[in-house]
């Protein structure tokens, strides 16, 4: 699938104009398009095949409702009418991630009183097939006419979002159901069981007498096929889905039911939002979200690969392996660089490369992976990726000891300083172990990391001091602050569950956590990208004070790594109330509203939902509260459990370390206890 507006920047939301860096063409932003609304509905996920449901279950073909395969709509419109009349809507809602249910009522012909004779359920999955069943509690039996109106227009998702999808096809009678053909040979078929009575090509309908007795039923089952040039027969669309190889199911169970239904719909929407890489069908990578971003591997694709590693560690190594075949050779300074394109970063900063962030975030994945059991063979293919993304950023830290993002000319920001820093001593840490040189030229570029960022970021004031957003060329410093400032917090493992050592000193990390801790960042909901007193602020605005739950989640794990349990868990208690208003199902970001009694989280427009770091994200946050800090190559493993036990007594079952199932308990005293571990592992709390 691919983005709305073709060649849209990736996570870009119509940035603001601002003095503009000269990058090279492949990570020049284009102007992005407007999105319509999604977030009301109900989006059936299992890519490439994907449904964009209203809450009614008619698909009419107006907005983005319809089922789409590999970005291509294939199906407009499904319209049912019982004895000419649709179904009076009653509720809609998700069953799981890939399918939605749908429940409706007539009245049918004699009905006296107010009840419904009839009710209507439709079970939609991601790939368009369809169960419909009348049921009938008539004391009489019932003939009905059934109709399904169906059209497809085969139009780009982009051209749909734009309001540009064009005319619906004109089908033809196929077999028991209906054939629409497009360009290039391109077509998708319809059929039903049990057969049609009648079908009319003109109109798109398929039509039914439905014979009902008292209590009994009628079912219809429609099935889609896309019949992309290329593809084998009887392949289709979410078929042969690798979640359950990729991804352990992992549960949460506990005084608080909350972690464990999160937990569960988050591993759910992970796996719907895998997809394979085209040129390498063994290998699965996370698309940033849906319905606007499913498109190339992404930085964010990493990020969640990240925080997910505590369900296995082949995700890991197949984004890690899609990004190596990117990265940039030859003997230039942009050696060893992963290019990306430009994404916004609110209103003070110019945008900023998702190059430079996955390039960084490369060898801090692949350090973390081989301490949670990233099997050898992984290891040894992926590590001289690794040591060219090192070698880039100790060119390009150079003397200075900073990173500019963009480079060269661009503004050096905490944030990449944060991800610089972790890069530089987790990838010292990977070498060492590897018995590779240039762990002591990492250590070193470490040091002067520090030192710079203490003597050039660090602005005092009388209440502590901040933190700068960035730092340009001329000396000038960004003060704004927002929830960037959890990477600053952001560790990282080393080995013997030792935490990397971080930019902050001990105080001003005290500091940076009771920064996050105010109601200028802490919205109740989750971190504020831009605190609500910055100049520019917009609750609203994806990068001017939006909720991110990717910064939450970070700030959540890295406060509870330091010990901060107190700002930790608010944090947490925040973004499970927002995931409960969400059906537990949390878009990539919402509104940095203040909370109020009895008020609930504001969508983002334009937010992806489910998000690939979203739902990373809350299995990182819950798993901060039992702190498994795993030691694979030293047969070891380690928790650090909050003390408080924030959300009472919490068990999670089904996670994996050194590629055996583990399983831990966290009682209402704090106390830690491993319950199953891989056999040979020293256990330590």
């Amino acid at each position: 699938m691919g983005s709305v507006a073709p060649g849209a920047v990736d996570e870009d939301r119509d940035p603001a104009p601002r003095r503009r860096v000269q990058l090279p063409r492949e990570v020049r932003p284009a102007r992005p398009a407007q999105f319509p609304s999604v977030h009301d509905a109900l989006l059936c996920v299992a890519l490439p095949a994907l449904a964009v449901n209203a809450g009614h279950g008619q698909l009419t073909g107006e907005g983005p409702e319809g089922v789409y395969a590999s970005g291509r709509r294939i199906l407009s419109r499904c319209v049912l009418r019982v004895a000419g009349r649709e179904p009076l809507a009653l509720q809609g809602r998700m069953a799981a991630a890939d399918r939605a249910v749908f429940l409706g009522a007539l009245r049918v012909p004699g009905d006296m009183g107010p009840d419904p004779g009839l009710t209507v359920e439709r079970t939609r999955s991601a790939d368009g097939s369809e169960r419909i069943t009348l049921r009938s509690a008539a004391a009489r039996p019932l003939r009905l006419p059934v109709e399904i109106s169906l059209g497809s227009d085969l139009a780009d998702l982009g051209a749909v979002a734009s309001g540009r999808p064009g005319p619906e096809l004109t089908a033809s009678v196929h077999g028991t159901g209906l054939r629409w053909t497009g360009e290039a040979g391109r077509s998708v078929t319809v059929t039903a069981d049990p057969p049609p009575m009648d079908a009319l090509a003109a109109a798109g309908v398929l039509r039914w007498e439905a014979e009902l007795a008292p209590g009994g039923t009628f079912t219809v089952r429609l099935r889609v096929r896309d019949g992309a040039p290329g593809r084998p027969a009887g392949a289709q669309g979410g078929a042969g889905r690798p979640g359950g190889h990729v991804l352990a199911e992992a549960l949460a169970e506990g005084d608080d039911p909350r972690p464990g239904q999160l937990l569960r719909t988050s591993v759910e929407d992970l796996r719907a939002l895998l997809q394979r890489d085209p040129a390498h069908p063994a290998g699965v990578h996370l698309a940033a979200g849906v319905p606007w971003r499913c498109g190339p591997v992404t930085a964010e694709a990493l990020w969640a690969a990240r925080m997910a590693l505590p369900l296995g560690t082949r995700l890991a190594a197949t984004t890690l392996r899609a990004l190596a075949g990117s990265q940039l050779s030859g003997g230039g300074s942009e050696s060893g660089r992963i290019p990306g394109p430009l994404r916004d970063a609110g209103p003070h900063l110019p945008p900023h490369c998702t190059g430079v962030e996955a390039t960084l975030a490369f060898p801090v994945v692949l350090a973390e992976a081989r301490r949670w059991g990233l099997p050898t063979a992984d290891l040894e293919e992926l590590l001289p990726t690794a040591e060219r993304c090192l070698d880039w950023l100790r060119r390009t830290a150079g003397a200075s000891g900073l990173v500019p993002d963009p480079g060269p000319a661009g503004p050096s920001r905490a944030e990449t300083q944060a991800h610089a820093h972790r890069a530089a001593l987790l990838g010292a840490d990977l070498l060492d172990a590897c018995g590779r040189p240039g762990a002591d030229a990492l250590l070193e570029a470490a040091g002067t990391m520090r030192e710079q960022f203490r003597r050039e970021f660090w602005l005092d004031d009388p209440a502590g001091g901040r933190p700068a957003a960035a730092l340009g060329p001329d000396g000038r410093t960004w003060p704004t602050l927002g929830g960037w400032a959890a990477h600053l917090l952001d560790t990282g493992l080393l080995g013997g569950g030792r935490l990397a050592r971080g930019l902050l000193d001990r105080a001003e990390a005290e500091q940076v956590a009771r920064l996050l801790a105010t109601p200028a960042l802490d919205s109740g909901w989750g971190l504020r990208s831009l605190g609500a007193k910055e100049p520019g602020h917009n609750p609203l605005g994806h990068r001017a004070g939006a909720v991110r739950v990717h910064e939450t989640a970070v700030a959540v794990a890295g406060l509870a790594a330091l010990g901060h349990e107190k700002e930790a868990a608010s944090l947490l208690r925040g973004l499970l109330d927002a995931a409960e208003s969400f059906a537990y199902r949390l878009p990539e970001m919402y509104a940095g509203e203040q909370r109020t009694a009895g008020g609930r989280p504001v969508p983002h427009p334009a937010a992806c939902r489910p998000a690939a770091v979203a739902a990373a994200g809350a299995v990182h946050a819950l798993l901060a509260l039992v702190g498994v800090r795993p030691d694979a190559p030293g047969r070891a493993v380690s928790t650090h459990p909050l003390r408080s036990a924030p959300l009472g007594a919490i068990r999670f079952s089904g996670l994996v370390v050194a590629g055996e199932p583990f399983a831990v308990r966290v009682g209402r005293l704090g106390l830690g206890m491993v319950e199953e571990a891989a056999e040979g592992l020293q256990l330590g709390v």
